[in-house]
């Protein structure tokens, strides 16, 4: 399809398509349909007696929480209470759970999960088995629909249908903030998967989206990408993932470690800032307060296509509050933003 490729977690992925570009990409999919190849992500499986139980001791949020058919966000933290990963869980029974890491930390996730289960559960890596494909928008129902797909779903839940002859897993989940689904695919069938989507979603408005609008579409919505706004340097209590860490359980990776974070406060947090100049952040700038004094560093950052002006995530002092003035040194020049909470776009994804 003509895509300009670039690297990304260890792999090579689609930046933008030839004929559209970034802001079309992003542009369609607030409109109408995006369509995303994130066959990157990880994938995997854990069979076995009380798989889930096991599972819900090592993540931070509960498991028990949900029922099957349900999936949930959460995170795996290391012994420093810092993230390691943040995944998706697929609950399919009590005895089966299907996780999706990020593409570079999946191997990892593995080791420490294989390390803190019983030898009695069947960790499967399914990387290299299973392909991705993301179907966001205002209008993937209707091509949903079209497809011949199950819709009658709430946000986060899934179903295991067939599909072109494949066993395929429909999830309500995404990464854009826009109502959509994603689907898991065996990878021998996914190109036919992939052409049928994208001949039946012509009428739809629907274009393929590469990584340059996916990461201007979730800055919008202030979703959080490992390695920048959550890392081995960084608790989810500074992220603001409290609401996907449940310190009531007994026992998760980590827990010591935030417990004590907790009880000392929080010194930095992760906000959203937007420019009230013409200014577009990037990784790594400076915050400044006030008086000009470092406060933090932007760790993600990109011009609103829907905004149309700059917007960032940064990690700042935790005495910094909301509709406060920042400043970002953008090459040296000091330019305002006003510090927000996210999402920057209303998020519609239910």
């Amino acid at each position: 399809m003509g895509a300009k490729f670039a690297p990304f977690g260890g792999w090579q992925m689609p930046l933008e398509y030839t004929g559209s570009g970034v802001l079309a990409e992003h542009n369609a999919t607030r409109e109408a349909i995006g369509l995303f190849d994130v066959s990157h992500l990880g994938t995997a499986t854990l069979i076995g007696e009380n798989a889930a139980e096991q599972l819900n001791k090592i993540l931070t949020n509960d498991i028990s929480r949900i029922k099957p058919g349900q999936a949930q966000y959460s995170t795996l933290l290391s012994e420093d209470g810092t993230v390691v990963d943040d995944l998706i869980v697929y609950l399919r029974s009590k005895d089966e759970v299907l996780i999706i890491p990020n593409a570079s930390n999946s191997t990892k996730v593995l080791e420490i999960i294989k390390g803190n289960i019983s030898k009695d559960i069947e960790v499967n890596n399914l990387h290299q088995d299973i392909a991705i494909i993301a179907i966001q928008g205002p209008k993937s129902f209707e091509l949903v629909n079209d497809l011949g797909l199950p819709t009658d779903m709430q946000y986060m839940a899934f179903k295991d249908v067939s599909f072109m002859g494949q066993p395929i897993t429909i999830c309500r989940t995404g990464y854009t903030g826009e109502k959509g689904f994603e689907l898991l695919i065996p990878a021998q069938g996914a190109i036919n998967i992939w052409d049928e989507i994208i001949s039946k979603g012509q009428k739809y408005g629907a274009k393929a989206v590469g990584l340059g609008a996916r990461d201007t579409l979730r800055t919008e919505m202030g979703y959080p990408l490992h390695g920048q706004d959550i890392s081995l340097n960084i608790s989810p209590l500074e992220a603001g993932l409290s609401w996907a860490v449940n310190l009531e359980k007994s026992n998760f990776l980590g827990k010591d470690a935030l417990l004590k974070e907790k009880a000392n406060g929080i010194k930095r947090k992760l906000v959203g800032i937007k420019a009230v100049e013409r200014a577009i952040p990037r990784s790594h700038m400076r915050v400044l307060d006030v008086d000009k004094k470092d406060i933090g560093e932007i760790t993600s950052g990109t011009f609103s296509p829907t905004l149309k002006s700059g917007i960032a995530l940064a990690l700042v002092d935790s005495k910094i509050e909301i509709n406060d003035k920042v400043f970002v040194d953008v090459r040296g020049n000091s330019l305002e933003f006003v510090v927000t909470k996210p999402p920057f776009v209303e998020s519609k994804v239910r």
